[in-house]
C-alpha cells in the first residue's frame, strides 16, 4: 500500500458499497467485546496491563462467519462486515482496562463499588472518547498515512485482507483459547496442580542466606501470553524491577531490620495476642509484610514518576497533535457531506459538538459521581473537557506511533489526577471550595472519565485505521464502536463488582474498639454477598476512607476500611475486599481465592489521599521516583521497570518467561521479529483470552455461598493431595504451554524439512 496519502487506494474502492453495518456483525462484535472486556478486566486487576483485542476479535469474526457460510446458515460475510465486528469488539478491552484501572480506588476512598456509578463513568467516558477522536481522523489517519504506522490496526487489516488464508490464522487463536481455557480450569477449578511455585533463598530453607528473598512464579497462561506479545525487552525490564524490589531491596530491609527493636514507619506495632510477638518489627515480618509496609510505596513512586516521564516525552507529539486537530476541525467544518466519497464520510460535526456538551451536562447531573451544578462540579466538568480533548489527542497519536498495547494510558491518568487534585487543593486555599470526602470522589470521577475517554479514543483511532486501509465507511465504523462501547460499558461494571465480591473476606481480626450509633448508618445489604459471607444477621455499614478522620466516643481514629456494625454499635466484622485486600486466608486459616493486587489502582488511591491528606511516607515514595529517574538517565524505559517493582515477583516472572520464548522463537525463525499477526502472537492472544475468561467464570462461581459446584469439581483432596501441593506438577503443566508456544512461534509446526 502506498505511503503517499494522495496515491493511496484502499482494499475496497470508494466506488463499491458492499454490506457493512449489518445486524449480525454488530451483535457478534458487541458480544466479543464483552468477552474480551471481561478478559481485560481480569488482566488489569491482576497485573495492571492489557493487550489489544482487535486482532483476535478479527480472526474469530472471520472464522465464525466463514463457518456459518460453509454450513449454509448465512451468506458469506463481506470483508467490511468482518471489519465491523472487530470495530465493535475492540471497545470492550479498552473500556475494561480504564474502568479497572481507576474505579476500584473507590474502595480506598471510603466508597462502595456501585454498579450504576461504574456504568455511568464507563458510558460517559467511552462515548466522549469516540466523539473527541472523530475530528482527528482526517489529520492522523488520512493525512498522516504512511507516517503513523498504527501497528496493530495495520496488522488487523492484513489479517482481514488475507481472505481465505485467515482460516488458518483463526484456528491458531482458537487453539490458544482452548489450551488456556482448559489449563485454567484444571488448575483453578479442578486444582490438579498449584497456581504458583516458590523457592526460598533463606539459609534456613537451604538457600543462599538472603532473608526475606524468594524466587516465585505464577503458573498463569494469560501472563505467559502477555510476555510473548510485549516482547523480550519490555518483559525483561519488568522482571528486572521485580529482582531489584524482592531480591535486593527486600533482603536489605530484612538485614538492617534484624537488630531493630522498634517498628520503622510506616509500619506500626502489632502484638499478636496468641504469641505476644510484635509483627510490626521488621525482624518478625514475612516477605509479604515487608512488601505491604515498604516496597509498595517505593513502587508507587516509581510508577507515578514513570507515567509522568512518559507523558513529558510525548509533549512534542501533544503540541503537534493539538495543532493538527485544530486545523482539521476547520477543514471539516468547510467540507460538505455530499462532496466527499464514501470512505471519507464521518458522523456530522454538529452531532459531535452537541453530543459532547450533552455528555458533560449528564456528567454534572449524575447524582453518584460527586460533581453537581456547583463550583466544584463545574470546575470538574471543565477539567474533563480540557484534559479529555488533550489526552484523547495524545492517545490517538501515540496509538499510531507505538500501538494500543504500549499506549501509556496510566501515565495520562496519573497526570490528570495530579493536576485535578492540585487544582482543587489550590481552590480550597482561597476558600472557593471545601475539601472533604466528596472532593476525593470528584477527583476520581474526573480521572476515571478522562482515562476511559483517552483509552477508547486510542482504540477508536486504531479501528478507523484498519477501516481506512480496507475501504470502510468511517461513519459506519463510528456507529459500530459507539454501539460496542455502550454494550461493554453497561456490562463491565457487573464484571468488576462480581470479581470483587468473589474474593471479599469478612474477618474479626483487627477490629477497632469503638462504639457508634447504628441509627446513623446504612444497611449492609449491598456489601453482604460472595462466598465468605455466611453470617445472615443484619448489620449496619461504617465506611472509613484512607485519611478520613472519624472521631469515635471510645477511642481515637478508626483505621480505614469497611466495617459491619452490630446492634450494640460495635464492629462485628471488617470487610477485606478482593481488590487490594490484605487477607489471603479466612479467620480459620482457609485460603481465599480471587485476590487481586490491582497495582495501578492502589497508586490512584495513594495520589488522591497523598495530595489531600498529606499522609504518605514521602521518603519511600521519593526513593521510587529516584529509581525511575536513574533508569531514564541510563536509557532504560522507567515505566515497565516501575511496574515490576510494584508487582510481586511471582507475577512478573511468567511475563518474563513469555518474553524469553519470544526472543528464542525470533532466533529460531531467523527472519526478524515476530509480526503482530504471526502464529505465536495469535496463539498468545488465545492463551490470554482463554485463561482470563475461565478465571472470570471461576470467580463468578465463587459467588455461590454453598460452593456446590466448586466442591464437585475440586479434585485436590481426592486424587493425590501430595502432588497437588508439590511444585513439579505445576512446572510440568506450565512447561507444556511454553513448549507449544515455542513450536508455534518458531513456525516449525507442520513444516517439512528442507531437501
Amino acid at each position: 500500500m502506498s505511503p503517499d496519502p494522495k496515491a493511496f487506494r484502499p482494499f475496497v474502492p470508494p466506488e463499491q458499497s458492499p454490506p457493512e453495518l449489518t445486524f449480525a456483525p454488530l451483535v457478534v462484535g458487541s458480544l466479543l467485546g464483552v468477552v474480551f472486556g471481561a478478559s481485560s478486566m481480569y488482566l488489569v486487576l491482576k497485573v495492571g496491563l492489557t493487550v489489544s483485542a482487535s486482532i483476535p476479535v478479527a480472526v474469530l469474526a472471520f472464522a465464525l462467519f466463514k463457518t456459518l457460510s460453509s454450513l449454509g446458515l448465512r451468506r458469506a460475510a463481506s470483508i467490511l462486515e468482518n471489519n465491523t465486528v472487530q470495530t465493535a469488539g475492540s471497545a470492550g478491552e479498552s473500556i475494561a482496562f480504564a474502568v479497572g484501572l481507576v474505579m476500584p480506588a473507590l474502595l480506598l476512598l471510603g466508597f462502595d463499588i456501585e454498579v450504576v456509578r461504574v456504568m455511568t463513568v464507563g458510558v460517559l467516558g467511552s462515548v466522549l472518547g469516540i466523539l473527541m477522536m472523530i475530528p482527528l481522523r482526517r489529520a492522523f489517519i488520512v493525512q498522516k498515512h504512511g507516517e503513523l504506522k498504527y501497528p496493530e490496526g495495520t496488522a488487523c487489516a492484513e489479517v482481514l485482507a488475507a481472505g481465505e488464508a485467515g482460516g488458518g490464522t483463526a484456528r491458531m487463536v482458537i487453539i490458544g483459547f482452548g489450551l488456556g481455557f482448559v489449563y485454567q480450569f484444571l488448575m483453578g477449578g479442578v486444582k490438579l496442580w498449584k497456581d504458583a511455585v516458590s523457592y526460598s533463598l533463606e539459609a534456613a530453607n537451604g538457600g543462599f542466606g538472603l532473608k526475606g528473598a524468594a524466587v516465585s512464579s505464577e503458573m498463569n497462561p494469560a501472563l505467559l501470553g502477555v510476555g510473548y506479545i510485549i516482547g523480550p525487552k519490555i518483559a525483561g525490564i519488568m522482571v528486572a524491577g521485580g529482582v531489584l524490589a524482592y531480591l535486593v531491596i527486600t533482603p536489605t530491609i530484612a538485614f538492617i531490620g534484624a537488630s531493630l527493636d522498634k517498628p520503622v514507619a510506616p509500619a506500626v506495632s502489632k502484638i499478636d495476642p496468641k504469641t505476644g510477638v510484635d509483627k510490626g518489627l521488621i525482624r518478625n515480618m514475612s516477605e509479604s509484610n515487608i512488601r505491604s509496609n515498604y516496597i509498595l510505596f517505593i513502587g508507587a513512586g516509581a510508577v507515578a514518576a514513570g507515567g509522568i516521564i512518559s507523558m513529558l516525552k510525548a509533549l512534542p507529539v501533544i503540541f503537534g497533535s493539538v495543532a493538527s486537530a485544530l486545523r482539521d476541525l476547520r477543514a471539516a467544518s468547510q467540507a460538505g457531506a455530499g462532496t466527499v466519497p464514501r470512505t471519507e464520510q464521518d458522523l456530522p460535526f454538529s452531532f459531535i459538538i452537541f453530543g459532547t456538551l450533552g455528555l458533560i451536562v449528564a456528567l454534572v447531573a449524575a447524582p453518584s459521581l460527586g460533581l453537581g451544578f456547583n463550583v466544584p462540579g463545574l470546575v470538574g466538568a471543565g477539567m474533563v473537557l480540557l484534559f479529555g480533548f488533550l489526552f484523547v489527542t495524545v492517545s490517538s497519536r501515540l496509538t499510531g506511533e507505538i500501538g494500543s498495547s504500549s499506549n501509556p494510558i496510566s501515565g495520562m491518568t496519573v497526570a490528570t489526577l495530579l493536576l485535578t487534585c492540585l487544582t482543587l487543593l489550590a481552590l480550597s486555599q482561597f476558600g472557593v471550595i471545601e475539601l472533604g470526602k466528596g472532593t476525593k470522589l470528584l477527583a476520581l470521577t474526573v480521572a476515571g472519565v478522562v482515562c476511559v475517554a483517552c483509552s477508547n479514543g486510542g482504540t477508536t483511532s486504531q479501528a478507523l485505521k484498519t477501516g481506512h486501509l480496507l475501504g470502510a465507511t468511517p461513519r459506519n465504523q463510528q456507529i459500530a464502536i459507539l454501539i460496542g462501547s455502550l454494550t461493554s460499558a453497561l456490562v463491565v461494571g457487573l464484571v468488576l463488582l462480581a470479581m470483587n465480591q468473589a474474593g471479599t473476606v469478612y474477618t474479626k481480626q483487627n477490629l477497632p474498639a469503638i462504639k457508634v450509633d447504628p441509627g446513623t448508618l446504612t444497611d449492609s445489604d449491598k456489601v453482604r454477598s460472595g462466598p465468605y459471607s455466611t453470617d445472615t444477621a443484619s448489620y449496619k455499614v461504617l465506611n472509613v476512607g484512607e485519611g478520613e478522620k472519624f472521631d469515635a466516643p471510645e477511642g481515637g481514629r478508626v483505621p480505614p476500611g469497611l466495617y459491619l456494625i452490630g446492634p450494640d454499635g460495635r464492629p462485628t466484622y471488617r470487610v477485606d475486599p478482593a481488590i487490594n485486600g490484605q487477607l489471603k486466608t479466612q479467620d480459620d486459616g482457609t485460603p481465599v481465592a480471587n485476590k487481586f493486587e490491582a497495582p495501578k489502582t492502589q497508586l490512584i488511591g495513594l495520589i488522591i489521599n497523598g495530595v489531600f491528606d498529606q499522609n504518605l511516607p514521602w521518603d519511600l515514595v521519593l526513593i521510587g521516583v529516584l529509581i525511575a529517574l536513574t533508569l531514564e538517565l541510563s536509557g532504560v524505559p522507567s515505566l515497565p521497570f516501575a511496574v515490576g517493582v510494584y508487582l510481586p515477583l511471582a507475577t512478573s516472572f511468567p511475563i518474563f518467561l513469555g518474553g524469553a520464548v519470544r526472543w528464542l522463537t525470533d532466533r529460531i525463525r531467523r527472519g526478524g521479529a515476530d509480526g503482530d499477526s504471526s502464529p505465536g502472537v495469535l496463539l498468545s492472544s488465545g492463551y490470554i483470552a482463554g485463561a482470563s475468561i475461565m478465571a472470570v467464570l471461576l470467580a463468578f462461581l465463587e459467588l455461590d455461598s454453598s460452593r456446590t459446584v466448586q466442591k464437585l469439581i475440586d479434585m485436590s483432596g481426592r486424587l493425590a493431595p501430595e502432588l497437588a501441593e508439590a511444585n513439579l506438577p505445576a512446572v510440568i503443566a506450565f512447561g507444556v504451554l511454553i513448549v507449544v508456544l515455542l513450536v508455534v512461534g518458531s513456525e516449525r509446526l507442520g513444516k517439512k524439512p528442507a531437501a
